[in-house]
């Protein structure tokens, strides 16, 4: 009752009863594309009416019977079998964060350069972010470039199967790859669905297309019993309006329509919405986040309540050039503002240059952020009991409280708290030679990546895993 815990609210219920409204009529007067024929009869037979190959427009009641029938609850397990956290469409849930997503690239913070990212990069991302306690699944980190395109895809899933029992959002950019990845999991720990640990990651193509891999992805999965991802990227002024109403509108009909069709495939699949809306640099022809598109996110979060429908949002990297100060900013408040406001799961931290490059050092500076984020979040409580009057009248005027009952109680929460760094002094700092933040950051990230807390089973994993492959 006495409780204390911030929060954020960016809309009211008119605002939100406003964007739904638009998003319908989007829906119902432009359409959407579906490009699969088999995706596109199903939707038109659900529908009653034929669009030949223009736009599918959908009607309004439609897309409530889909909201209707979409779960507001998903638990989510380990590759063991344990549980780790429930995703919950009305907001009440914590934050739940991931390192990801298919960089290209790999910033090496002991050669401090960047090189193409290699099968090894996957397992020590991965590795990473297993060990790292303020973050909650993995995504896939990188595209591995030193095997063939072909099977690049299996072998990172497999990589980051044994380098992890965390959950695993799995994002396979080949289609031919899909199935095969599903089924090597599969062959490693058997059932996949009575307690998911793996969520495929699927997204249309902005605006308004929801294209033949996205479908049939998304037909796999819920054919498997799994949970998915249906996110959208969007650009203000590219892909989407470059008003932020018009974003927010365009890219919630679009969710829409991916929830409905997850509904066609079969009625009660669970499926996470969510979208990260960008902004677009015209002069260098590029995206970066913003403090606008950080708003966009936390209202497609509250739309995303209001339908009760699970979340999932940005994640505040790509803006930086590695773990600096450029990058901090953003990240700083994606992280803040996710943890107060509805967010559900922020999937994608660790990647830098437009999110091209994967920086380990991002990982572990997002870690502490994350961390202090989450203590702002918790609160704290009013309660008799917590205001002390034992101790204060105990103490009385002119005392200290170093000694009293409380503060023995107490006194270790309140010690520095940073994952990284340590509390020091003038002196202290100058009697460590003046070590700079950078180079704390930097030992710590290569002392991580030099002593994996590797899962025990990991060399059982790919031994078997390659074995599956190769035959």
């Amino acid at each position: 009752m006495f409780d204390l815990k911030p929060e954020i609210r960016v809309m009211t219920r008119e605002q939100i009863q406003k964007v739904h409204n638009d998003a319908l009529l989007i829906l119902e007067k432009t359409g959407v594309m579906v490009d699969d024929p088999g995706a596109r009869a199903l939707m038109e037979k659900a529908i009653g009416k034929s669009h030949g190959n223009h736009p599918i427009q959908i009607p309004r009641e439609f897309v409530q019977r889909a909201i209707n029938s979409a779960p507001s609850e998903i638990k989510i397990f380990n590759r063991l079998g344990n549980p780790c956290f429930t995703l919950k469409g009305d907001g009440s849930q914590d934050a739940v964060f991931g390192i990801g997503v298919t960089n290209l690239n790999y910033q090496d913070p002991l050669k401090n350069d960047i090189q193409p990212f290699y099968r090894h990069h996957m397992a020590a991302a991965t590795g990473l972010g297993h060990c790292l306690d303020n973050f909650d699944f993995i995504s896939t980190p990188g595209v591995i470039q030193d095997i063939s395109p072909e099977t690049a895809d299996l072998y990172g899933v497999l990589e980051m199967m044994a380098n992890t029992t965390k959950p695993l959002v799995i994002l396979i950019s080949d289609w031919d790859s899909f199935n095969p990845a599903l089924d090597l999991c599969e062959h490693l720990v058997g059932d996949i669905s009575t307690h998911p640990f793996l969520i495929p990651y699927v997204n249309p193509i902005t605006p308004l297309t929801l294209n033949a891999e996205t479908t049939m992805k998304m037909d796999a999965s819920i054919k498997r019993g799994l949970p998915l991802i249906f996110s959208n990227y969007g650009m203000s002024g590219a892909t989407c309006p470059i008003t932020p109403a018009g974003t927010l509108a365009l890219l919630t009909a679009e969710l829409l329509a991916g929830l409905a069709y997850s509904q066609l495939v079969k009625e009660g699949s669970p499926i996470i919405l969510g979208s990260q809306p960008a902004a677009f640099d015209m002069k260098n022809a590029g995206s970066f986040y913003s403090p606008n598109t950080l708003l966009l996110n936390l209202a497609c979060a509250e739309m995303m309540t209001f339908y009760k429908i699970p979340h999932c949002g940005t994640s505040g990297s790509g803006n930086g050039w590695g773990a600096d100060l450029l990058a901090s900013t953003t990240l700083c408040i994606n992280h803040f503002t996710s943890c107060l406001g509805k967010a559900g799961m922020i999937p994608f931290v660790g990647g830098s240059f437009d999110s091209l490059v994967f920086s380990p050092e991002f990982v572990v500076y997002s870690d502490d952020v994350i961390h202090q984020s989450r203590l702002f979040g918790s609160g704290f409580s009013l309660d008799d009991d917590a205001v002390g009057f034992s101790d204060i009248s105990s103490v009385g005027p002119g005392g200290n409280f170093l000694l009293s009952d409380l503060t023995g109680k107490y006194f270790k929460d309140s010690l520095f708290s940073s994952t990284i760094w340590p509390f020091l002094t003038l002196d202290k700092w100058r009697g460590k030679g003046e070590p700079t933040a950078e180079k704390i950051l930097k030992d710590k990230t290569i002392e991580l990546l030099n002593n994996p807390a590797a899962p025990e089973d990991k060399d059982e994993i790919i031994s078997k895993g390659e074995s599956f492959l190769t035959n």
